[in-house]
């Protein structure tokens, strides 16, 4: 007798093979709730603190903590150091990504474990190195006292400490887009009798100008958000050398808190944005 057998139903097969590959509902539902209290826990609450706290006193308390003399040095510090580290640190990167993904030369291989030295040094080390060599008793210490230069202790250096800190951000992410793309849009440029300006503004340039927004957001995040090389080169100078993270600090130290969390919450109000514009650009560049 022979055996009868069914046609598999195809819709049905599939069917079967999506339930084995996904998870019980108690168990998505269980790392949803993880994961949203976690986030809830340890990011929100801590963020509406920082609001809360600043405008414990009153709307008027909170724009008179703002409007201390120190508080809008600080503010206006941390504007020159940002305006004069992106752009040069955008420069760098742009140049690193383009000597990196489009020649072969020696230390290249160095040059991507430079690049990416920032990252693996902690920034409090980065800001005594500066001080190990600029310094009174530093390397170049003599010399700079002798010609009348300040950096440690002085806006110079906390540029120095800044860039440090902020020139991977740029460059790291470009480096992968570029490898990716190649060159041969570049090379078809060229062929056609474009000069190598034209190639990189009107080919290069449009192919990655997400991927560089991106970068230039985030480093221009850190700059402004940078704590612990600034405080080792800063000197902790009222009016002259303070960023506003250092501002923070002071202001809490001296049991401000009204102070501290109103330069806190423009800290805040420049992470959300930045997170903000960080999914915008993270979609464009996908796309």
């Amino acid at each position: 007798m022979n055996a009868i057998t069914h046609p598999i139903n195809p819709d049905r097969l599939v069917a079967r093979q999506q339930e084995a590959l996904q998870d019980a509902g108690w168990v998505r539902w269980s790392l949803i709730v993880i994961a949203v209290g976690f986030i809830g826990l340890f990011i929100c609450v801590p963020l509406a603190l920082v609001f809360i706290q600043a405008f414990s006193k009153g709307v008027e308390a909170y724009w008179s903590a703002l409007s201390q003399a120190d508080t809008v040095a600080a503010i206006k510090l941390t504007l020159l150091v940002a305006l004069v580290t992106v752009p040069l640190n955008t420069v760098f990167g742009v140049a690193a990504a383009w000597a990196i993904t489009r020649f072969e030369f020696k230390g290249k291989s160095l040059l991507t474990t430079l690049i990416d030295l920032p990252f693996s040094v902690s920034p409090v080390i980065s800001g005594l190195i500066f001080v190990l060599l600029f310094g009174a008793e530093g390397w170049f210490g003599e010399w700079l006292i002798a010609h009348d230069i300040k950096i440690i202790f002085a806006v110079p250096g906390i540029i120095l400490a800044t860039l440090f800190i902020t020139f991977p951000f740029v460059a790291r992410q470009l480096i992968p887009l570029m490898q990716e793309m190649g060159s041969q849009e570049e090379e078809a440029a060229l062929s056609l009798g474009a000069g190598g300006w034209k190639t990189f503004w009107a080919v290069t340039i449009p192919n990655i100008k997400w991927a560089l927004l991106y970068g230039v957001l985030l480093c221009n995040a850190r700059a402004m958000g940078e704590f612990g090389a600034v405080s080792v080169v800063s000197g902790h100078i009222r009016g002259l050398t303070n960023t506003l993270p250092l501002n923070v600090e002071v202001n809490y130290n001296e049991y401000n808190v009204v102070g501290a969390f109103s330069s806190a919450s423009i800290l805040a109000l420049l992470a959300i944005v930045t997170l903000i514009l960080k999914t915008i650009l993270e979609k464009k560049s996908s796309r």
